[in-house]
């Protein structure tokens, strides 16, 4: 029950109506940056 080809096309499609062409780059270098923020701060043991 995962996801296929043709569903993770449709998102992609979907998204790049949604944002345009011209935004996708900002959005995966903030999703990039969002991901490793978040796995430093899991790795981080003095964090809590």
């Amino acid at each position: 029950m995962g996801i296929g080809g043709v569903e993770l096309l449709l998102v992609l499609l979907g998204v790049l109506v949604l944002f345009g062409g011209k935004k996708i780059p900002e959005l995966a270098r903030g999703l990039g940056k969002s991901i490793r923020a978040f796995k430093k701060a899991k790795n981080d043991p003095e964090g809590e």
